[in-house]
C-alpha cells in the first residue's frame, strides 16, 4: 500500500510540474509578455494580447496534448512488444500516418486543395467543403497507421517464432518504406506541395486560435482512457502472453483494442503536428524510473513528462532562433538520439 501511495505522489508531483510548465510557456517568446499586459495591470497592447491568446496559448495546448499522447502511446507499445525500444516512430505507426496524410496533400485532398476553383463550387453546393477539409487528412493518416500496424501483425503471424526484436526491426523497415514514399511525393510534387510536405514531415506545431489548439485533445483522451482501462492487462502482458492468458486476459481482443486505439491517437496527432520521433521513447522511460512499472501510475506520469517535454522544446524552437521558427521535431530528434544510444548500451553496462 505504501508503494502505491508513493507512486501516486510522484504522479501528482509530475502533473503539477507539467502544468506549471504549460502555464509558464505562453509568456516566453521572442518578447516576454508580462501578466499586466494581458490582464490589465498595465496598458494593454492589442497586438501582444492577440499574440498571447491566438498564437502562444493554442500552441502550448497543442504541444502539451500531443506530447502527452506520444508518451502514452509509447508506453503502450513498449508493453505490448515487451521491448524498451518500441515507440510509434520506430514501429512505423508515425511514418504510416505521415504517409497517409502526405497522400491527402499530394493528390489534392487537403483543405487548401478543396478550396481550389475546380472543387470549391461543388463542395460549397453540397455543404461538405468544411467537413472534408477538417476530416480528410486525419482519416488518411489513420488509414496509413492502420496499414503499418496490419503489416507488422501479418509479419508476426507468418513468423511465429520471431522475437520481439525481429518485430521491432520489421517496424523500422516499414518506417523506412513509408519515408521513402513520402520522399517520392516531395520530389515529384510542385514547389508549394514539396515545401509543405518537407516542413510538415519534420514535425512542427503551427496553430491559430484556441479551436485549432484543442484538436489534439480528443486523441489524448482516447490514449489516456485506454491506458487506464487496460492498465492491469498491460501489467500482465509485460510478463508474457502465456502468463497473461493464464490470468484471464483475452489477448487477441485486448491487443486489437490497444493497437486500434493507440494507432488512432497517433494518427490524429500526426495529422495535426506531423511525425515527432523519440518522444514516445523518452517519456515512458523517464516515468518508469520515477514512478515504477505499474501502468496505472505510469500512464499519468508518461503523459505529464511527454507533455512538458514537448512544450519546453516547442518554446525553444520558437525562441532560440527567433525570428525563425524551426520545427520542434528537429530538437526532439537531437535530444532523442543520445537517449536512444544510452538505452542500447545500458544492458551491456549491467
Amino acid at each position: 500500500m505504501s508503494v502505491r501511495r508513493s507512486e501516486w505522489k510522484v504522479a501528482v508531483v509530475l502533473f503539477t510540474v507539467s502544468a506549471f510548465v504549460a502555464v509558464l510557456a505562453p509568456w516566453v517568446g521572442i518578447r516576454l509578455i508580462s501578466p499586466g499586459e494581458i490582464f490589465g495591470w498595465r496598458d494593454i497592447v492589442p497586438a501582444e494580447a492577440r499574440i498571447f491568446w491566438q498564437l502562444r496559448v493554442p500552441r502550448t495546448i497543442m504541444a502539451w496534448c500531443a506530447g502527452a499522447t506520444f508518451g502514452l502511446c509509447g508506453m503502450v507499445f513498449q508493453a505490448l512488444f515487451r521491448n524498451p525500444l518500441a515507440e510509434p516512430s520506430l514501429l512505423g505507426v508515425s511514418s504510416g500516418a505521415a504517409f497517409g496524410a502526405a497522400v491527402a496533400v499530394r493528390f489534392g485532398f487537403s483543405a487548401a486543395a478543396l478550396g481550389s476553383r475546380d472543387a470549391s463550387y461543388l463542395y460549397e453546393v453540397i455543404g461538405w467543403r468544411r467537413l472534408f477539409g477538417e476530416m480528410v487528412i486525419p482519416g488518411f493518416a489513420f488509414t496509413g497507421s492502420i496499414l503499418a500496424i496490419t503489416i507488422i501483425s501479418l509479419f508476426s503471424r507468418l513468423a511465429r517464432g520471431a522475437s520481439d526484436a525481429s518485430l521491432l526491426l520489421a517496424g523500422v523497415a516499414i518506417s523506412s518504406l513509408f519515408s521513402s514514399l513520402i520522399m517520392v511525393f516531395q520530389y515529384t510534387g510542385g514547389a508549394v506541395e514539396t515545401y509543405k510536405l518537407l516542413s510538415w514531415t519534420m514535425g512542427g506545431i503551427s496553430v491559430v486560435g484556441i479551436g485549432e489548439g484543442l484538436r489534439a485533445f480528443p486523441p489524448l483522451i482516447v490514449a489516456f482512457a485506454l491506458s487506464l482501462f487496460c492498465s492491469a492487462e498491460l501489467d500482465l502482458i509485460t510478463f508474457g502472453d502465456e502468463i497473461a492468458a493464464t490470468r484471464g486476459v483475452e489477448l487477441e481482443k485486448t491487443k486489437r483494442l490497444l493497437f486500434a486505439g493507440t494507432s488512432l491517437s497517433v494518427a490524429l496527432v500526426v495529422a495535426n503536428c506531423g511525425p515527432i520521433a523519440f518522444l514516445g521513447l523518452i517519456a515512458p522511460h523517464m516515468a518508469r524510473r520515477l514512478a515504477g512499472p505499474r501502468h496505472r501510475s505510469l500512464a499519468p506520469c508518461s503523459a505529464a513528462i511527454g507533455g512538458a517535454s514537448l512544450v519546453v522544446c516547442d518554446a525553444a524552437a520558437r525562441t532560440l532562433w527567433a525570428p525563425a521558427d524551426i520545427p520542434v521535431g528537429i530538437i526532439i530528434c537531437f535530444l532523442g538520439a543520445p537517449f536512444f544510444f544510452w538505452l542500447l548500451f545500458k544492458p551491456r553496462e549491467r
